[in-house]
């Protein structure tokens, strides 16, 4: 496999990752939630992640199993691995206790607070330090599909990362918010908010290394329905409920039709 590619693999998943230090940033440079724009861009991921999954990602993972067991064990094959990848991102999420969940809604107002820096808030530090952790193992799946999607198709890995970073900014925020308010130290909030999102390249690396160096057509066909489902997951169980509660119902309806629209057009324009 050329080295350029491996690289631009690599690359994607870092430029992904990394953007929870932009919602960490975000919050300190900023004195109140763009919510509408928020709730916007949380819907588009989702409209982007879902039409992406059902219309690109499932279908070649589904083409490539085809080819190598036949219609009916092909097809069996990318239903299991999508269902897989459901379960898999549906058992980390249950692993998360929901008192530290990442995805749960903070806005950088709370950065404000005439307390913050006083004295360490030990529950605030813990749920900071816990958001980062769950963020990390949470990443770490996302590093997998975005790296895997961008050795198969370039295109589809940049539209996969993009997706992916928009959904990283308010888990940044959620990291960062209550180690400021704890601690009021800038530096430690951004640092670990930072260092979450390098789970995301982490992953994608351990992934290489362990696995997709040694991977046939049959495990590619696997892992593109793996990642499909852990996709969808994601856009139900997090980028929708959150884009709700940042802003209006109607905008995240929008938002997810404008990112599906988004995709399909991209696709459309790169074809063959």
């Amino acid at each position: 496999m050329p080295g350029h590619e491996l690289l631009f693999a690599f690359g994607l998943t870092l430029f992904a990752g990394l953007a929870t230090g932009v919602g960490s940033a975000l919050a300190f440079f900023t004195r109140r939630t763009n919510t509408r724009l928020l709730c916007l861009a949380l819907g588009f991921s989702a409209g982007v992640m879902l039409y992406v999954s059902f219309v690109e990602i499932l279908a070649k993972a589904r083409t490539s199993l085809v080819a190598l067991w036949g219609p009916a064990g092909g097809t069996w094959g990318a239903t299991l691995g999508f269902f897989g990848g459901i379960m898999l991102a549906a058992g980390i999420d249950y692993l998360v206790p929901s008192s530290e969940n990442p995805h749960e809604v903070r806005g950088v107002e709370a950065m404000t607070g005439s307390t913050a820096g006083q004295q360490i808030d030990g529950g605030l530090y813990r749920m900071g330090l816990f958001a980062a952790l769950a963020i990390a193992i949470h990443n770490f799946p996302e590093g997998l599909a975005t790296f895997t999607a961008a050795l198969e198709d370039p295109v589809l890995g940049l539209s996969i990362a993009v997706a992916i970073a928009i959904h990283n900014i308010p888990e940044g925020i959620a990291v960062s918010v209550p180690l400021y308010y704890a601690t009021g130290n800038r530096k430690k909030a951004f640092a670990y908010s930072f260092l979450s999102g390098l789970a995301e390249p982490a992953g994608a690396l351990i992934g290489y290394l362990l696995i997709l160096r040694w991977a046939g057509p049959a495990f590619f066909g696997i892992i593109f329905a793996l990642v499909a489902g852990i996709m969808v997951f994601i856009s139900l169980d997090e980028l929708l409920p959150a884009a709700e509660a940042y802003g209006e119902h109607h905008l995240a309806a929008y938002g997810l039709i404008g990112g599906m629209a988004v995709m399909a057009l991209s696709l459309l324009l790169f074809l063959a």
